[in-house]
């Protein structure tokens, strides 16, 4: 008679639960994502510089309630911060899918992105709670594979539904709703035991301030001001398909790019993750640093369509490990009650660093040779400058 297989001790149904309602959410909003710029302006007649205002506005929104979200966990539990989240999501989606005016939908992209600055560190400290250190980054790396293939679903599904809709943007809009509610309901199958809303005994109490005093603090804040450092180089994705359009590329070869990248990133999380738990993170996060590098100086380098997706795929492998690494670097390194806090201050702290790199990037789009050219080769020499520093740097 055979034995039974067992799953491993870290694929826990609090993953999976996690897993599921990231995956439905992401799905939604990479279906608004690739032709939410093309009903701003084409159907409510909002110009080239309203669209890259609202996208601006709600990521700062969202930086700032992510670096707010430890302090709305004195008064809310980690599991209600995440269910209000998801549903402000929600709620942020469905104004846009009633929205007749630009205004209205940038209420509801700051609703949306409130909500994913609320749900996010709460989210990924639910995630690790109970987890051996030695598993955070194929655990994290999971999450993260599920998330993104949900990126991935998600612009499939606007095509689909845009032929079967004769082109309707508004139709798409709506029937994105259907997942993002679907989210938010999945929420209510997720367990926490949330150390904010239970007394801590005193022993343990101790323990933890013990080690955070001697050793975890400092380290803590060092590498999460590294990281939050080098996001200042990483400016939005939205530039990246920017550069593609103006380099010649179609509508549906950008939006195909797109979909490259999102399985790229799906595919690699869970291998970094897994390299994060076997070897030093802050060598594995050096090589993502590398493939960024490599892909921003090569797109400012040439304008050959093969070698763009080729590059495309290997930025793909920058954003699985500054996502899975980084979050599993701060999160071996933080106390379980510490878990909300660094997440919070990691993913806040590099939002803003991204925000700013926009700034500087789109002021700097049009010099030399146009195109980016200059910002995508600053960022390339900074990064390849990182990786270096990240392989010797002592924590």
């Amino acid at each position: 008679m055979t034995q039974k297989r067992r799953r491993p001790v870290w694929l826990t149904r609090n993953l999976f639960a996690i897993s599921w309602v990231s995956l439905l959410q992401d799905a939604a909003s990479e279906m608004l994502y690739p032709i939410m710029p093309i009903f701003l302006n084409t159907v409510l007649g909002a110009p080239a510089a309203v669209v890259g205002a609202i996208e601006g506005f709600a990521e700062g929104a969202m930086s700032i309630t992510k670096l707010s979200s430890a302090w709305m966990n004195r008064w809310l539990p980690r599991k209600v911060m995440v269910f209000l989240g998801y549903s402000g999501a929600a709620l942020g989606k469905l104004i846009i899918a009633l929205a007749a005016v630009w205004p209205v939908v940038m209420l509801g992209r700051v609703v949306d992105r409130l909500g994913k600055g609320m749900r996010s560190a709460a989210r990924d400290a639910i995630l690790v709670q109970g987890i051996d250190k030695a598993h955070r980054g194929r655990v994290i790396g999971f999450h993260r594979t599920a998330d993104t293939t949900g990126a991935v679903i998600g612009p499939i599904m606007a095509l689909v539904l845009l032929s079967a809709f004769d082109g309707n943007i508004r139709d798409v809009l709506w029937v994105a709703v259907i997942p993002a509610v679907l989210s938010t309901a999945a929420v209510l199958f997720i367990k926490d035991q949330d150390p904010a809303t239970k007394r801590l005994v005193k022993v343990a109490k101790a323990e933890v301030t013990a080690a955070n005093t001697q050793v975890l603090a400092p380290k803590l804040k060092r590498v999460i001001w590294v990281l939050s450092f080098f996001a200042l180089a990483n400016f939005p994705d939205a530039l990246l398909l920017l550069h593609l359009s103006q380099e010649g590329w179609a509508v549906t070869e950008v939006v195909g790019a797109y979909l490259i990248f999102n399985i790229a990133y799906a595919s690699l999380n869970f291998p970094f993750g897994l390299l994060a738990d076997k070897l030093k993170p802050q060598q594995v996060y050096a090589v993502g640093m590398v493939c960024f590098a490599v892909a921003y100086a090569g797109f400012g380098l040439t304008s050959d369509k093969v070698l763009g997706v080729a590059l495309i795929v290997i930025y793909g492998g920058f954003a699985a490990a500054n996502d899975v690494v980084g979050k599993s670097w701060v999160s071996k390194l933080a106390a379980d009650h510490q878990q909300l806090t660094v997440q919070a201050r990691l993913q806040g702290l590099s939002g803003f660093g991204i925000l700013f790199a926009g700034i500087w990037a789109g002021l700097a789009w049009s010099l030399g040779a146009g195109f980016g050219t200059v910002p995508l080769m600053i960022s390339g020499v900074f990064g390849l400058i990182a990786a270096g520093v990240l392989w010797r740097i002592k924590f």
